[in-house]
């Protein structure tokens, strides 16, 4: 008898809480003083938001958020744990999708899903500028848009748990704004191009760490790229690879192995 009350009791918990957020997205969609926003957010996502607080955040960048208060009113917690959420959705689609292709073969294309550019492609496809602008005071940069896709899936998650927003990903992500198969042959590993182009132009190329410095309490490498002793181009980022493969691309732009994208 005990354990059947205890089961009403929790059975109970769960119908009142489903009946609150019933209740929310009623006020939220149709009531609410940010309704005509929910209403794009609904679209954006497909399905009424029960925490519009959340979802906003997912569009707050940095630069508009105080000192005393910035660890709570910008997107970076949420772009945290979005980007966990996403890569371990695209490991599992990846898993399902190629049944018999190696580890290797997977975590290279993971990678070339869930990189930064292809992000801000996305994110600029999804209209997120948009949201983006509606948050913020600051200039819009196209990091923004990757941030905010990533800190947006963060969002999804807190409101509708695990399973709608791989659905989420899936539906509005995935199968919306990326060619999967054409990711197959695309090679995104700039340094191993250059490396390729000079072996066939017998052409040594050497990479140099220029400088390390802190930024936002992270290590920062400034990385230079030379080709037969000539520099041919710079770049930074948080991780000397990265920075290696953001030098590469711009040599390889310059010597005219890739063309400039618009």
């Amino acid at each position: 008898m005990k354990q059947s009350n205890n089961l009403n009791i929790h059975n109970n918990h769960y119908y009142i809480l489903g009946l609150i957020r019933v209740i929310r997205k009623f006020y939220n969609y149709y009531v609410s003083p940010d309704k005509a926003l929910v209403k794009r957010l609904t679209v954006l996502v497909g399905f009424i938001p029960a925490n519009v607080n959340v979802f906003n955040l997912s569009f707050s960048h940095k630069s508009s958020s105080s000192p005393e208060l910035y660890a709570i009113q910008n997107n970076e917690r949420l772009e945290y744990l979005g980007d966990a959420i996403l890569g371990t959705i695209v490991a599992e689609y990846l898993f399902r999708k190629y049944p018999n292709r190696d580890e290797g073969f997977l975590t290279k294309m993971r990678s070339k899903i869930v990189n930064r550019k292809v992000m801000n492609q996305i994110g600029d496809s999804m209209g997120l500028d948009l949201f983006i602008v509606h948050n913020n005071n600051s200039r819009l940069s196209r990091s923004m848009l990757g941030n905010a896709l990533e800190a947006l899936i963060g969002a999804v998650y807190l409101d509708v748990g695990y399973k709608k927003t791989q659905r989420f990903v899936f539906k509005k992500i995935l199968k919306a704004h990326l060619d999967i198969e054409a990711l197959e042959t695309y090679d995104d590993n700039y340094k191993s191009q250059l490396l390729e182009w000079c072996q066939k132009n017998r052409k040594e190329v050497t990479y140099n760490v220029l400088d390390k410095f802190k930024m936002d309490n992270r290590d920062r490498f400034k990385v230079a790229v030379l080709i037969d002793g000539n520099k041919r181009a710079d770049a930074e980022d948080f991780s000397k690879k990265a920075a290696e493969q953001k030098a590469s691309h711009k040599a390889l732009l310059k010597i005219g192995v890739l063309e400039r994208e618009d």
